[in-house]
């Protein structure tokens, strides 16, 4: 058998492949726990459009000074996000606090 030949087709094999892969990113979208509907409204189209192309979306609520009192604010607007796109999403896991953010990452639901 020719090597040449032989790196060749290894070669267009592995292009293929790679013509069909898809790369799943992290998206994220940030706001405060005093974020306005409409600015969250926004923020929501957002996550909907990650979601849509096939990404996954991470909500991150960030604390800053006396805000870190009344951490139930943003633990309210993930879980208003979440309900918000129940439809094309699902949670990847439950919303975690770390140090003055707390985040959760939606993942679009499977078509099969």
């Amino acid at each position: 058998m020719d090597f040449g030949k032989y790196k060749y087709t290894q070669a267009r094999r592995l292009k293929e492949a790679r013509k069909k892969q898809t790369v799943i990113l992290v998206k994220e979208v940030k706001m405060g726990p005093k974020t306005e509907k409409h600015d969250f409204d926004f923020k929501l189209k957002h996550v909907r459009r990650f979601l849509g192309e096939g990404h996954k979306a991470k909500v991150t609520v960030r604390f800053k000074g006396r805000e870190m009192a009344h951490t139930e604010l943003g633990w309210k607007m993930l879980n208003k996000m979440v309900e918000a796109t129940q439809d094309i999403a699902v949670t990847e896991n439950n919303p975690r606090m770390e140090g003055r953010m707390l985040h959760i990452i939606l993942s679009p639901k499977s078509h099969n």
